[in-house]
């Protein structure tokens, strides 16, 4: 038995935050407690390294759907990171902050506190300008990247220099959370130079199994270690940070979610939260690929000895290279449905690759992949236990393609990507539509398309939504606390209401910096 003043449970993008920041008042004692165990596989500091990461047990959840009735009953890997940094371990590194409009929506929906301006100065508190110690890099140049940017112009989505001041319409190269060619985890950033303070421990290779409760107040959390059982008592809070998959499969566990489905595996109920694990939102990316002519890319690195000896050695010697950098440089942010929403609905990854499965080998010939996201989908999708057993993966139903809207739009992006492929700048480029190919041409069969190969683009949010004790969806307050419980809150991308119109790992360290605040506000209160 051990015993803190706070408990957070799971060591990714928010909860090492949280852990720096909460224990940089020294007689405020923090434990972390993080499944995963540290790693020193030098892959995980290599920025383009998560081709050797992504899938690895040791580094990745690797979770996988349910199979999925409207994308051809396929199961879908979701990998999630494992180990202290989380999902930022693994992920492409993007930094996005999303568009202004996803903050003030939050807001609107019952969440004070969460619009753009109130939450600007939280993503600004992270990076070396406001003493944070998130660094955020510029990328390099490069032939088709620029290519890409001016074919996007002549389909009408014009150049931006900046992603991340509140309007991300547009075309340009994405900023990435790198330092002098090293990935920027926030294991790495926040983490690390926290672990000397003695306020400050860290179970590593620690899964929780459970919250305990005294009454309706959460009093601190069981964990499994090296098989060995633990507990450590929270004197005044326990936060759930372990993600949009295992934070509400916890609170399943812990008695606190649907009584109907508590009810099947025998679990005690403590508070019958209906939303636990509902709201279930994710970015489907649909994905042509091109064969390139005149140009060299990342497929041709990879099955190539050579090339592979050659950039190896210049990142060793530089830090530069096509080491040194994501699959994706460069992007746009448009409007392909309902323009008169005042903000985008698509997303565009342009990769430097191509490949028939995310995270397999690339094509053996020339290629680039233009991947489309649908921003903010309307199906919704849920997490919910298939087993008492913590040790067992929950059932993941994303439900993608469930809504209408969600069809349309998919197939309005293969077509706006094809104009782009076909504008000048960048069809010098492009020998041949690899996928889908232009032998596929109706909405009917691109629909068809869309549901064998589409698939996730790994930004699951939702499952423990903010906002108002009346609406049946919502978790957690606007302060992160368990709606009708005490002690016991909520930090990561679970609790987001809406997906944002971006990637997700910037506004999830961006909730969890807002939280720390929260959090001492509270204790001081």
């Amino acid at each position: 038995m051990q015993e803190a003043d706070i408990v957070i449970v799971g060591g990714g993008s928010a909860g090492c935050v949280l852990a720096a920041r909460l224990s940089e008042d020294p007689a405020l004692k923090v434990v972390l407690v993080e499944a995963g165990l540290p790693s020193r596989n030098p892959w995980l500091r290599i920025p383009i390294g998560y081709f050797k990461t992504v899938g690895h047990p040791q580094h990745d959840w690797r979770f996988e759907t349910d199979p999925e009735p409207e994308m051809a009953q396929r199961r879908l890997p979701w990998p999630r990171g494992r180990g202290p940094g989380g999902s930022s371990l693994i992920n492409g590194m993007l930094y996005l902050r999303g568009h202004r409009a996803d903050y003030d929506q939050w807001a609107a929906l019952g969440n004070p506190g969460w619009d753009w301006d109130s939450v600007r100065p939280y993503f600004d508190r992270s990076q070396p300008a406001a003493d944070g110690p998130l660094w955020v890099s510029q990328l390099p140049r490069d032939v088709l990247s620029d290519a890409f940017i001016a074919a996007a112009a002549q389909a009408g989505i014009a150049p931006t220099a900046d992603f991340n001041g509140g309007d991300n319409s547009g075309a340009g190269y994405f900023r990435m959370t790198t330092r002098r060619g090293r990935r920027m985890d926030t294991g790495r950033a926040f983490l690390a130079p926290a672990l000397g303070r003695p306020n400050l421990t860290v179970l590593s290779g620690a899964q929780a199994t459970r919250v305990r409760f005294a009454g309706r107040r959460a009093t601190g959390v069981e964990y499994l270690r090296e098989g060995q059982a633990g507990v450590v008592s929270a004197r005044h809070e326990v936060i759930l940070s372990a993600g949009a998959i295992q934070s509400p499969q916890l609170l399943q566990l812990s008695g606190v979610g649907p009584a109907d489905l508590l009810g099947r595996f025998g679990i005690p109920v403590v508070a019958p939260l209906e939303g636990v694990g509902r709201n279930l939102q994710d970015h489907l990316q649909v994905r042509p690929s091109y064969r390139c002519t005149g140009v060299e890319t990342l497929n041709d690195i990879a099955h190539s000895p050579w090339r592979s000896a050659r950039e190896f050695v210049r990142y060793v010697a530089t830090r530069g290279g096509a080491l040194n950098g994501g699959v994706y440089r460069a992007g746009a942010f448009f409007s392909a449905g309902d323009e008169a929403v005042g903000w985008p609905d698509a997303q565009i990854h342009f990769g430097l690759v191509s490949f028939e499965r995310p995270h397999q080998p690339p094509h053996p010939f020339p290629g680039v992949t233009l991947s489309a996201c649908l921003l903010r989908p309307h199906s919704r999708g849920e997490i919910a236990l298939r087993s008492a057993d913590p040790l067992a993966p929950p059932s993941i139903r994303p439900r993608y393609l469930s809504h209408e809207a969600d069809r349309t739009l998919a197939v309005q992006l293969v077509r706006k990507m094809r104009e782009i492929a076909a504008a000048p700048p960048l069809a010098r480029y492009l020998a041949q539509e690899h996928e889908p190919g232009h032998a596929l041409a109706s909405d009917a069969q691109l629909l068809d398309w869309v549901r064998r190969r589409g698939g996730s683009i790994f930004h699951p949010v939702g499952t423990c939504a903010m906002g108002p004790a009346a609406d049946d969806d919502a978790v957690v307050d606007a302060r992160l606390r368990v709606h009708g419980l005490q002690g016991l809150r909520v930090v990561d991308g679970s609790v987001m209401p809406r997906l944002v119109s971006g990637n997700t790992n910037a506004p999830i360290i961006m909730i969890a910096e807002r939280a720390s605040d929260l959090v001492r506000q509270d204790l001081a209160a």
